[in-house]
């Protein structure tokens, strides 16, 4: 083609554009951070939110922990689940029939290791709403009350087996709660956005430097409270990001028996391995949060590696698992996402 002058502007012009373009979703922009506190813990959203949109935000994130510490909290007397714990009531609504039938699924996934019926037991030792451990507690008995054979939603009503029977969603609520903020950031019009509450994360798009966002994971050990050291980085979005471990909640009983909050529902008692942490990467926060406590809940660590590279597999999901071994560390990862 004979090249003219018009045409070598047009050609100067298009390639100006182009630099620029490109410089643009290069460079840093402006993100809006909105820092609180939901479900008594830490909540950071860092999004391309318009200015405007900033009280909309905190307005999200208080309505939203509302919602659920008047659903699922066990810590609440007056939530619906501790309503229904006390037989109260059989009625539920969409929050609880949404995890109680997502939770379902990893019970079976995990063949039973994974169970929200749970609660007699974490009562008993002390990690749920009482907070304190019972001195007399009759595991075997308490056992009788635990497994998911034992509930069933029908018509919007929960039927229990047994009026012992109760339910605790700790270990999925939190990472739902996370993708309650989530969607109503995207109904706003929010499309690039990272919800941390507690450390359970949903992201999407990029940050505020046009990558991936950057979510370290903790260096599992005790006293590690303030993220102070971190095992790795992984960069991601499209996705939720959970973790679970025994590095922080546990206590040392008068023998000097230790007591992790992860409980094994076959045996009533607390789940002692050589996993430190299990964070797992899913499409939601809710998947993730109930897929790390189930490896945390599995106990034999050719058991969770296993149970792992199944999920990964069959869903894609990714998993950073950490093992103590020795002095130091060891970790098993399987790649989503690219991280």
């Amino acid at each position: 083609m004979l090249t003219t002058p018009r045409n070598i502007r047009k050609f100067a012009i298009a390639v100006f554009v182009a630099i620029v373009t490109v410089a643009c979703q290069m460079a840093p922009t402006s993100y809006t951070v909105v820092e609180g506190t939901a479900l008594g813990t830490f909540v950071v959203v860092k999004c391309d939110a318009k200015v405007e949109q900033r009280e909309a935000i905190i307005e999200l994130i208080t309505t939203t922990d509302s919602i659920a510490k008047a659903s699922m909290s066990i810590f609440n007397p007056e939530s619906l689940l501790s309503r229904i714990n006390r037989n109260e009531t059989d009625l539920i609504d969409e929050h609880i029939a949404y995890n109680i039938e997502l939770a379902e699924r990893f019970s079976r996934i995990s063949e039973g290791a994974y169970d929200i019926t749970i609660k007699p037991l974490t009562d008993a030792w002390g990690f749920a709403g009482n907070r304190t451990e019972q001195k007399e507690k009759n595991i075997d008995s308490l056992l009788s009350f635990v497994g998911f054979d034992k509930i069933a939603i029908v018509d919007g009503e929960l039927v229990k087996s047994d009026p012992r029977v109760q339910i605790d969603l700790n270990s999925i609520a939190k990472g739902y709660t996370v993708d309650l903020v989530a969607n109503g950031l995207e109904e706003m019009g929010v499309e690039n956005y990272m919800v941390n509450i507690g450390g359970e994360i949903r992201c999407s798009g990029v940050n505020s430097r046009g990558e991936e966002w950057s979510i370290g994971i903790e260096t599992p050990y005790e006293g590690n409270y303030a993220s102070d050291s971190v095992e790795r980085i992984v960069h991601l979005s499209e996705c939720g990001v959970a973790t679970s471990g025994n590095y922080r909640r546990f206590y040392i009983t008068e023998s000097g028996e230790r007591v992790a909050h992860t409980i094994d529902p076959h045996t009533g008692r607390s789940v002692l391995s050589d996993l430190l942490s299990a964070t797992v990467i899913a499409p939601t926060c809710a998947e993730a949060d109930a897929a790390a406590t189930m490896l945390m809940s599995v106990g034999s660590e050719r058991g969770v590696e296993a149970l792992a590279k199944r999920c990964n597999e069959e869903a894609g999901w990714g998993y950073i698992l950490i093992f103590a071994d020795g002095e130091g560390y060891r970790i098993v990862a399987a790649e989503q996402n690219g991280f």
